[in-house]
């Protein structure tokens, strides 16, 4: 399997990013200073690339050389561009499937999400530019190849994308413990989009406001909530349930 390309060093980094490199993610050493630094800096906010600051010591265990304070992922998957991929699955599918993760953290929940994601016939994987867990190795790893599989393209907000697949004709449902309403009551059917929140604080607010509708998985034990991996299992199985029998 092929890994991540990893790019260390201001210039480089800078270079890569001026190139068009597909540009997972930047890892930042915090109070960096400097010209060069301020340069990168800024060409990473108007490209809105994940960025993340971090202490010396977590640079020093993704690169043993001189990475200058700055370390870059170059992810070997290809990211589609939103819309085209919004288009080009309404015109192949009659009831498409998509799934939004909203600012999931974790790379290996991402790669789970991923590869049940690809196992229950999801159409694409859509995630925020910022704040999303990149897709590394061990994401690719625990997706079983499965990320090779899956159209998975990023976005500046979740939020736009969610009323931008309503405008097409989407459903959006999005998954929260906020709601009498459970997945067995809703439907999954038709073109429809599941969205699911980051492990701490689950989905935002805002889309939860816009969402068409909210439901949540009944808990019967002591325990308030699932791992979002598990949850999302839950979900796109239900989706496929109800696709195998009809509407509910």
């Amino acid at each position: 399997m092929q890994k991540t390309t990893q790019i260390y060093g201001t210039r480089a980094v800078i270079e890569a990013i001026n190139a068009n490199e597909p540009i997972d993610k930047v890892f930042l050493q915090r109070g960096l200073k400097g010209e060069l630094s301020q340069e990168l800096e800024r060409l990473l906010r108007k490209q809105g690339i994940n960025t993340t600051y971090v202490p010396i010591e977590k640079l020093n265990r993704l690169t043993p050389n001189n990475h200058q304070g700055v370390v870059a992922t170059i992810s070997p998957v290809q990211f589609h561009d939103f819309e085209v991929l919004v288009e080009s699955i309404l015109q192949s599918k009659e009831a498409p499937l998509l799934l939004l993760l909203d600012q999931l953290s974790d790379v290996r929940n991402f790669g789970a999400i991923i590869r049940t994601a690809e196992c229950t016939g999801v159409d694409g994987v859509i995630v925020q530019k910022k704040g999303s867990a990149p897709l590394t190795s061990d994401a690719i790893k625990t997706s079983a190849g499965a990320a090779f599989k899956v159209p998975i393209a990023k976005v500046d907000h979740i939020k736009d994308a969610v009323y931008y697949l309503q405008a097409s004709g989407f459903s959006v449902v999005a998954a929260s413990e906020k709601t009498d309403t459970d997945i067995y009551s809703v439907s999954l059917t038709g073109a429809c989009a599941i969205v699911m929140g980051s492990e701490d604080r689950g989905i935002s607010p805002s889309i939860l406001k816009a969402a068409d509708q909210l439901a949540k998985i009944p808990l019967l034990g002591e325990i308030e909530s699932l791992n979002v991996s598990v949850a999302c299992g839950v979900f796109l199985y239900e989706a496929v349930r109800q696709r195998r029998i009809g509407k509910i």
